[in-house]
């Protein structure tokens, strides 16, 4: 198995992730309710326009346009039978831009959770989830992905089969979770659980990681415990993932605005590197001028303590969730919705 993440890392010390996918393509004229996954077949100039602005601004790792690529959320629009079509298309798009970069970009295949509850909370079985995983996964490796990227996970049991899809077929891989309620992932997990799953794993990932969530304080704080002393993540052999929302979203009408300006995320940028992230990019709400900002803080950083609660709040705004350590179980109602996962 090439582990081109993996190299890339060793050489450069810290990677740029790429912005938002879903947000920008609403700025673009992709309307609500529909699949951005279609885009790659029916506005493909629109798909490697977002990939060569988020190049232009400096990412070292572009991501797919297949969050959502997956057969259980395709048949939403009647396209459960084009996954392997649709997910080929996207790497190729992210390998043409790549491939004129001028210099060492990564294709990133992006597998998002497939929206359904695992038993016995719901009807998803391990087998069918694999499966399930494992027909996106073969798209997007025959489409040129050097590397798998499963995010914006909540279920241990998701992670699980996502991870043996991965190592099915024969592709270097990363997770990352949403640390969206009360400092945990909607079914429970905390921050600092992450590099146990990885380390258990038959064949481990790169990287594991935070994204999306409710903004770069929130995540930095995951961040912060997955990197704590003693934890899996701090030995260094797995390394760490930030990629933080643009600020908090907030609503206006019938709008979610995310607040964050090129300024806070050139700051969340050089705290994620104090704290010990590898890779660091922007998820909803992050735009080329963001992530231009982000390169920017990255290239003039080099790296320092690592900091206190008080001085990422300081930097980057008031913590909106609390702390993980704080709940020793997951929230009431963490098990009984249904989570289609969100669109970064």
């Amino acid at each position: 198995m090439a582990e081109k993440l993996k190299s890339l890392i060793a050489e450069k010390g810290v990677l740029l992730g790429d912005g938002a996918t879903g947000t920008n393509f609403f700025e673009m004229g992709l309307v609500s309710g529909d699949a951005p996954e279609l885009w790659n077949d029916e506005a493909p100039e629109k798909v490697k326009a977002l990939h060569q602005g988020f190049v232009d601004a400096g990412a070292d790792i572009i991501l797919t346009n297949t969050f959502g690529g997956n057969a259980h959320r395709l048949k939403l629009h009647d396209a459960q039978d084009r996954v392997r079509e649709l997910n080929c298309k996207a790497a190729q798009l992210a390998r043409e831009v790549a491939a004129d970069a001028g210099k060492t970009v990564l294709v990133a295949g992006s597998v998002g959770p497939t929206g359904e509850l695992f038993e016995p909370l719901g009807e998803m079985t391990h087998d069918v989830a694999v499966a399930s995983f494992t027909e996106q996964m073969l798209g997007l490796q025959e489409g040129g992905a050097d590397v798998l990227w499963i995010e914006t996970m909540s279920a241990r049991e998701e992670i699980l089969a996502a991870a043996e899809a991965a190592n099915a077929v024969g592709l270097e891989y990363i997770f990352t979770a949403s640390f969206d309620t009360a400092g945990r992932t909607m079914m429970g997990i905390a921050p600092s659980e992450l590099g146990d799953i990885a380390d258990n794993l038959p064949s481990p990932p790169t990287a594991v990681g935070a994204n999306c969530g409710v903004g770069a304080t929130d995540l930095l704080f995951s961040v912060l415990d997955m990197t704590a002393k003693g934890s899996t993540a701090e030995g260094g052999h797995i390394a760490v993932i930030a990629k933080a929302n643009c600020g908090v979203p907030q609503v206006s009408g019938d709008e979610v605005v995310y607040t964050g300006t090129p300024e806070l995320m050139g700051k969340y940028a050089k705290l994620a590197i104090d704290a010990g992230a590898k890779i660091i990019g922007g998820c909803c709400g992050t735009s080329a001028g963001h992530l231009a900002a982000m390169r920017a803080a990255i290239d003039e950083h080099t790296r320092g303590g690592r900091p206190s609660h008080e001085e990422v709040v300081a930097a980057t705004g008031d913590l909106v969730n609390q702390i993980a350590e704080e709940k020793a179980s997951p929230p009431d109602g963490a098990r009984a919705g249904r989570r289609r996962g969100r669109r970064r």
